[in-house]
């Protein structure tokens, strides 16, 4: 396969996410319609795509300002695309050049064709001097529109810079040991005989030097391991489940939650989620653990679909939210979000949160959880919440800020009185 299909397909992925479509659901569906991608071609493709998406606002910036009329957008992607290999990978210069020019044949007629060749070469030439001037930019310098960074700004003054630090990184591939079989420090063991080089985080999460296929982590296929963020992981020690229990875990997709909940105790669990592909991953990470929830799909804040009024002693709630704190993993987050979705998915929140609330046992406890660090979801939900309901009580609350070791998150537990 050609560098230059590779180049337009993610050229192609770019286009549909700032049309406002989510890159996983992008990539599916490109991989899908050409069956004659190899391996190699599909993480090529992948990089691109993340990598573009991840240091947009500066492969923008540079666009702009070696062009004095904006081309086409599709030129604008293409560009975009090759000036993400020229400066952040190892590919060879002049193959890049080469085959973002092929590929410009095909657009526009080839009228541009010599713009394409001449841009990519005037950044060999004079990259210092582009970059040092696109880089006075702060969406450039920060690869976040200016509304984001403006709120972060406000809202986190002694950490913004840390986190928009942080949100710019490639994630690590940090995994959580199944206290089942083993802990972390036998496990790391374990890696260092394969030959996988990795750094404890807690008694039971380990974090990764390089990503690797979960295929080599040993016993990754008998459920000792699985891969979730480290500021995932916390989730489910602040709920601490008791043997015993009846614990409900509302929208329970992808299902590390679930499975976590199971590892850590002894429990009737019921796992809720509304679409029924994702909720069959649940069933398949349940099942490579060797564990068993009770799973249904179902709206959660429409009891009648799935409630048996059978309350519960715990709840996690990980309500649906911007997904402002997973940026690191899902760069396509960034671009598409606008700055009233936080508002918008607070107030789903809250009717999910409400339906719950009647589920749950008196003496029982709520967790709520979102990977976001907008506050409308957080702490301002936390705080409605609290107002409304005269039985709830905070018994606890973290903020986790996305850092080099793990995603952003929000925490809060509510006690039902």
């Amino acid at each position: 396969m050609s560098m230059a299909h590779v180049q337009q397909l993610a050229a192609r992925a770019i286009d549909e996410v700032l049309n406002g479509r989510n890159l996983s659901e992008v990539l599916a569906q490109l991989m899908q319609q050409h069956p004659e991608l190899s391996v190699a071609d599909k993480g090529a493709l992948q990089d691109l795509s993340h990598g573009s998406l991840r240091h947009l606002g500066l492969l923008q910036q540079l666009v702009h300002q070696m062009t004095k009329t904006l081309p086409p957008v599709e030129i604008v992607h293409l560009l975009v695309i090759a000036l993400y290999q020229l400066h952040f990978t190892r590919n060879a210069a002049h193959a890049v050049v080469n085959e973002a020019v092929n590929y410009a044949r095909q657009l526009q007629g080839g009228h541009y064709q010599k713009l394409i060749n001449a841009l990519l070469r005037r950044f060999l030439r004079e990259r210092e001097t582009l970059l040092a001037h696109a880089l006075k930019q702060d969406e450039a310098r920060y690869n976040l529109p200016d509304w984001w960074l403006n709120y972060l700004k406000k809202h986190y003054p002694q950490h913004w810079h840390n986190m928009v630090t942080a949100m710019a990184q490639h994630p690590p591939m940090t995994l959580r040991i199944n206290r089942r079989y083993t802990d972390a420090e036998q496990y790391l063991a374990k890696l260092t005989a394969s030959g996988i080089a990795a750094e404890i985080l807690d008694t039971h999460s380990i974090m990764l030097q390089q990503a690797i296929a979960v295929q080599k982590l040993p016993d990754f296929a008998a459920g000792h391991v699985s891969v979730q963020d480290f500021g995932a992981q916390q989730a489910i020690p602040m709920l601490n489940p008791q043997n015993g229990e009846r614990i409900l875990d509302a929208c329970a997709a992808p299902g590390g939650k679930t499975g976590h909940i199971l590892e850590w105790a002894d429990c009737d669990v019921t796992a809720l989620d509304i679409d029924p592909l994702r909720l069959k991953r649940v069933q398949d990470n349940l099942q490579r653990l060797q564990q068993r929830a009770h799973l249904h799909c179902a709206d959660a804040k429409e009891l009648h679909l799935w409630y048996d009024n059978n309350t519960f002693d715990a709840i996690l709630a990980d309500v649906p939210c911007t997904a402002s704190g997973v940026v690191k993993r899902h760069p396509d987050i960034k671009w598409l979000r606008q700055p009233q979705d936080s508002q918008k998915t607070a107030l789903q929140q809250e009717a999910l949160l409400d339906s719950l609330w009647l589920t749950l046992k008196s003496g029982g406890r709520l967790l709520l959880a979102t990977c976001s660090i907008f506050m409308e979801e957080n702490q301002q939900q936390l705080t409605r919440f609290l107002t409304r309901h005269a039985d709830a009580c905070e018994r606890q609350s973290r903020v986790l800020l996305p850092n080099s070791r793990q995603d952003g998150f929000f925490y809060a537990l509510i006690d039902k009185i």
